[in-house]
């Protein structure tokens, strides 16, 4: 595997997962309750995907010619990215502190 790819995997994961680690909306903002509410962790994931997509699309023409996507590229990969969130939702949501 390449490690552009492996690169892009480990960001991806990250990514994921910030929004269930952090109490700022996109690590800037802080938000005025004690915890986000679960649409930011949604918006936030959302905006993290198109980032990770983009860094991807990035990565792919760097390396030769960007082939063309279709919707079942983006199905697979969304879905791919809410797999890569489930260990910061389990420890917002699920964890028993």
């Amino acid at each position: 595997m390449n490690t552009s790819v492996l690169a892009l995997l480990v960001v991806a994961l990250a990514a994921a997962n910030i929004p269930f680690f952090t109490n700022r909306v996109m690590l800037v903002i802080p938000v005025k309750t004690e915890y986000k509410a679960l649409g930011w962790h949604v918006l936030e994931m959302v905006i993290w995907y198109f980032v990770v997509g983009f860094l991807g699309r990035l990565l792919e023409q760097k390396t030769g010619v960007a082939h063309p996507q279709h919707w079942e590229f983006y199905a697979v990969t969304a879905s791919m990215f809410i797999v890569l969130a489930f260990p910061g939702f389990v420890y917002r949501y699920l964890w028993r502190r």
